[in-house]
């Protein structure tokens, strides 16, 4: 079965799908199709593609999704194990960690350390339970705040940081013997611009 997003943790794997060829063979095979008719699609010889899908199903990217009838011949088809992937921070070992140094809140490198924490953290809480064929309980919020200067920017960062607290201190029970544990990170970021349209084009004037 083919699921949503796939965290990648295994360093071969995720040198596997970096590769050019076998990024585009990923690309192709989102939707079941034989490995003929994507050699066709990229115009690629058979037995290349045939190399790199071995090696793509090696490394469980790739997955079986049933057969085909073509005249007398029956090809089996293949599909991606995920429609979109990311790479998580243990596929690059001891370099995946978060350093000491890097633990300034109002850093990017500690919000980035701190993203691929929560990556290396899901990771592991999916194999999990995917292994006892559960779902991971979590919680997601987003927004986009317009502040009219820095003032009103670093208020609201008070704020924030004073309601959190008052939330922690009215819910946190470390004393529970049923208790479960969470992990809660609040981060903030200048958003990125909207990507043009590849039809949008730049406007000169003639002067």
């Amino acid at each position: 079965m083919q699921s949503t997003l796939q965290l990648v943790a295994a360093a071969d794997a995720a040198v596997a799908m970096l590769d050019p060829v076998r990024r585009r063979l990923l690309e192709q095979f989102r939707e079941p199709r034989s490995a003929a008719e994507v050699a066709r699609r990229l115009e690629l010889p058979r037995q290349r593609v045939g190399h790199h899908v071995r090696l793509l199903r090696d490394r469980g990217l790739l997955q079986a999704a049933g057969e085909r009838r073509t005249g007398n011949f029956v090809e089996q088809l293949l599909q991606t194990t995920a429609r979109a992937y990311v790479i998580a921070p243990q596929a690059l070992g001891e370099l995946g960690k978060t350093p000491e140094e890097a633990r300034d809140r109002f850093s990017s490198e500690y919000l980035a350390w701190s993203a691929a924490r929560i990556l290396r953290d899901l990771t592991v809480l999916r194999q999990q339970a995917d292994a006892d064929d559960k779902r991971v309980a979590t919680l997601t919020l987003e927004t986009e705040v317009c502040f009219a200067d820095p003032g009103s920017q670093a208020a609201f960062a008070e704020e924030l940081a004073e309601a959190l607290a008052a939330l922690v201190r009215k819910h946190h029970d470390a004393d529970s013997p049923t208790g479960r544990r969470y992990r809660f990170t609040v981060g903030g970021y200048p958003a990125c611009p909207a990507p043009r349209e590849p039809h949008e084009e730049e406007e000169y004037d003639d002067d």
